[in-house]
């Protein structure tokens, strides 16, 4: 019988137009007689290919069903089964888009645990034509595709420190049960382990670190010993004064750079440009940079004058861009001066 977990040599031999990942990154409404919602998946290929296609549910449901007649042992007596995952069920009542924003989870769960099956199945005629790009997926456009992280460079992590905050000063929770991620967004931890919040993602879910790896993970497994409340009451005493770290993204050739930077005298949240720009000078070692700030839309404006960073601090005070206790609510894209690539020329 094929084992469960997928050989690497026979993973190497499978054609790189067979899908290994897929992602729902934004439910949209389709189009027909009555209301329905489709699930938009970006889907990888073995030969790292990246497309869109376009699924309702009741696809899923079919693919299912079709896969199970094949290679359930419960209905086949061959050598050629396996056990599948199971598929979120079928819900008859309530708002339809509600019912679909709650399914992504369980769909994404679904599906990665389903492209981890024996290559062999990978392989299945009904599953490749699931995840093909029809004709008529690769004509619609997404619209937003809220749940999809955008392409990035390489990143690297790199904290500058004038001064050590103690660990025991930080918010912190402990684990209560043990809890595995489902995706590379969540964390990992066991039952006693230590994690520090950095934000309340909303009523259920908080993000933190662990282990050196930043993820979300659901308030319900954890005890919350310093809560970020705290912290937060702490910094607004001095409103003048809103933080003493504030982070910065260095744009290079090949990569991006993070840097969290701490002031002794701390940083309002609208600094001064002249101030701000001396500042990155000295940091980076270089006259050679310009400022920016992240719009919106996630497209770069280069900043110019203390009219711009204005403009950064209204926007931070509506869409924060860190909500790590004691951070700046922005943070400033640092860019060499005559490099045009990063900003976005598409109308």
């Amino acid at each position: 019988m094929h084992q469960q977990l997928r050989g690497e040599s026979d993973y190497e031999q499978l054609p790189d137009d067979v899908p290994v990942s897929a992602h729902v990154a934004d439910v949209e409404q389709g189009k027909g007689i009555s209301a329905y919602f489709m699930f938009v998946i970006q889907v990888k290929q073995k030969g790292d290919a990246r497309y869109f296609i376009y699924r309702r549910y009741r696809q899923f449901h079919n693919l299912q069903v079709k896969l199970k007649g094949k290679f359930d042992p419960e209905n086949n007596k061959n050598f050629n089964t396996c056990v599948l995952p199971a598929l979120p069920g079928k819900v008859y009542l309530g708002n339809k888009q509600e019912i679909a924003e709650k399914r992504i989870h369980e769909l994404n769960i679904y599906m990665k645990k389903l492209l981890a099956l024996p290559a062999w199945i990978l392989l299945d005629e009904d599953l490749r034509i699931f995840f093909y790009q029809t004709k008529e997926d690769s004509v619609q456009v997404p619209k937003s595709l809220r749940r999809l992280r955008p392409p990035t460079r390489r990143v690297q992590t790199k904290t500058v420190r004038e001064g050590v905050i103690p660990e025991d000063e930080k918010p912190w929770a402990e684990a209560l049960y043990n809890f595995t991620g489902a995706n590379d967004l969540e964390l990992t931890f066991k039952a006693g382990d230590i994690i520090y919040l950095l934000k309340k993602v909303n009523e259920q879910w908080f993000e933190g670190i662990h282990s050196h790896c930043t993820g979300i993970f659901p308030k319900s497994f954890v005890r919350i010993i310093k809560d970020l409340s705290q912290e937060v009451a702490a910094i607004q005493e001095d409103r003048r004064i809103v933080a003493h770290w504030f982070r910065c993204v260095y744009h290079k050739e090949h990569c991006c750079e993070i840097r969290d930077i701490y002031l002794k005298t701390g940083i309002s949240l609208q600094p001064e440009y002249k101030m701000l720009l001396s500042k990155m000078r000295a940091e980076f070692a270089t006259e050679d940079i310009a400022l920016n700030y992240c719009d919106p839309e996630g497209d770069l404006v280069r900043i110019l004058d203390d009219t711009d960073l204005e403009l950064m601090a209204v926007e931070a005070e509506e869409r924060p861009k860190v909500t790590k206790a004691d951070f700046a609510p922005w943070r400033v894209h640092v860019s060499r001066k005559h490099d045009l690539t990063i900003y976005n020329i598409n109308p």
